[in-house]
């Protein structure tokens, strides 16, 4: 009998802790699921900003560098000034768009090998960057040879060719250091070896600082000591990064130099190529841009009020690249981990981050529209242009807080040359032409030529996150496995 009153009694326990348990107030649940997602998102962030936070002081250190070079030939003549400004703005400048984007192929390998945790694959796909970025410079360097007479031959003036030529000539040392430098950059940062990138780059802007004191004011070197400069800082940076790699600073990523970093190079040098192409279409956007500028009525005040307005918008741009670089790590860290949710969250945590970003320097720009410019001039009309061109500036960087992280996330996943198809259509079929017919035919002068770029930009923009939205992230991560297989039987040689 006491058997028998255990069991009605049992299952009364038992139905009236159901009871509770149904009683439970939904908001109870809500605030539990609201508690994990918070959890989850501090989590995500504090992997994102290790990459991110790192990645925007180096930006911002090697920018600077540039910018304290040109303040330097501040003191030389006007002619040297501008043959400095464009050894670097022009010459320079397209061989680091080019191999920065073409050395972003590693993030995709490195980022989803680490992920995958096959550690040993990664130091073979940095020397096989190494080869493809090196075998590129020397395909670039006629242009360093030769860049006085392609300069005249795009209308600069022949004094002002000429010293340009020399100071290219003097800027070879820092052409080569591109092509080890970004891969090394790139296959620290997919190990989440961040720390290291930033002292190195602290301690290659003191490098640099005295250097060009000691080169420019006290041997006053001139042109050619001002551009010897830069080579010393990079290559500290690349001695730095490569003396940590090499001496033990990586041991599960670095084995040594390896003569399989020559095998499997054409399908290297193809993602190489398209991620190149798809970062380069962007970073020569812009340079067009003022290039159209020179061509208006009045050219002299638009050009200097839209170079004003790019060098503030170029600033503000090491934040979204830095998501940029910090997107590709962690997006294809989970791929190659197998996680294609764990992916998409790592990609709406950095998109949201970003824009909240951006939202507060489009708010500083639209508050100061008319004191922003002082910092660089006090010439009335001048200021008057850059005023009237805030609104396009303030929409510029709040599209950047979002493009370049979507483009972090075709890195991240393998999808440049999609992207490159991209950004050729809006950019170069949509964004100029709109940008002609606006500023031409509509005379709407400036105003109209940026606006209608801008148009190209948001429309990539949208493209952009139709793709992110229905992507199959899980369907991702299968084939970013499949990509790794492929890439290991290509470093055996099989």
């Amino acid at each position: 009998m006491a058997e028998e009153a255990k069991v009605p009694l049992l299952e009364e326990l038992l139905a009236s802790s159901t009871v509770v348990l149904k009683e439970k107030p939904d908001h109870e649940h809500e605030n539990e699921d609201h508690g994990i997602l918070v959890r989850k998102v501090w989590i995500e962030s504090k992997k994102l900003w290790h990459i991110v936070g790192p990645a925007i002081f180096s930006r911002i250190v090697s920018y600077s560098m540039f910018v304290i070079t040109q303040a330097f030939a501040g003191h030389l003549s006007d002619h040297e000034f501008a043959a400095i400004s464009i050894a670097f703005n022009v010459i320079a400048a397209f061989s680091f768009g080019l191999m920065l984007g073409m050395a972003s192929a590693l993030e995709t390998l490195c980022g989803q090998a680490f992920g995958a945790k096959k550690y040993y694959m990664m130091g073979v796909y940095m020397q096989r960057s190494w080869v493809v970025l090196f075998l590129c410079g020397i395909l670039v360097l006629p242009l360093y040879l030769f860049a006085s007479p392609f300069l005249k031959l795009l209308g600069q003036p022949h004094d002002v060719a000429d010293i340009s030529g020399v100071a290219a000539i003097c800027l070879i040392p820092l052409h080569f250091s591109f092509a080890f430098e970004f891969p090394l950059l790139t296959f620290l940062q997919s190990q989440l070896k961040t720390l290291v990138i930033a002292w190195v780059s602290l301690a290659s802007l003191a490098v640099h600082l005295f250097v060009s004191w000691l080169f420019v004011y006290k041997l006053q070197l001139g042109v050619v000591g001002t551009a010897i400069t830069m080579n010393f800082s990079w290559w500290v940076l690349v001695i730095g990064h490569l003396g940590y790699t090499v001496f033990g600073g990586c041991p599960l990523t670095w084995a040594g130099f390896s003569t399989k970093a020559f095998s499997g190079l054409w399908e290297f040098v193809k993602l190489s190529a398209s991620s190149g192409v798809m970062l380069c279409l962007e970073n020569w956007y812009y340079t067009i841009l003022i290039l159209m500028a020179g061509s208006l009525n009045n050219a002299e005040i638009a050009v200097d009020a839209l170079s004003i307005c790019m060098t503030i918008n170029t600033w503000e741009m090491m934040l979204p690249l830095s998501f940029f670089a910090g997107t590709g790590v962690r997006v294809a860290n989970e791929l190659g981990a197998g996680n294609g949710r764990a992916a998409k969250f790592a990609t709406v945590v950095s998109v949201t981050t970003s824009i909240i970003i951006g939202i507060f320097f489009w708010s500083l720009i639209i508050m100061f529209h008319r004191e922003i410019a002082l910092i660089f001039t006090s010439s009335k009309p001048v200021l008057q242009e850059v005023s009237r061109l805030s609104v396009l500036l303030a929409l510029t960087i709040l599209l950047n807080s979002v493009q370049p992280i979507l483009s972090g996330v075709a890195v991240g996943s393998g999808w440049q040359s999609y992207v490159a198809y991209i950004n050729l259509g809006c950019y170069y079929l949509i964004g100029m032409p709109l940008g002609y017919f606006l500023g031409w035919v509509f005379k709407l002068g400036l105003m109209g030529i940026w606006a209608g770029m801008i148009g190209g930009t948001a429309i990539q923009t949208l493209i952009l996150i139709i793709i992110t939205i229905r992507c199959d992230w899980e369907k991702e991560a299968e084939n970013a496995s499949l990509h790794l297989l492929k890439w290991e039987n290509a470093k055996q040689g099989h």
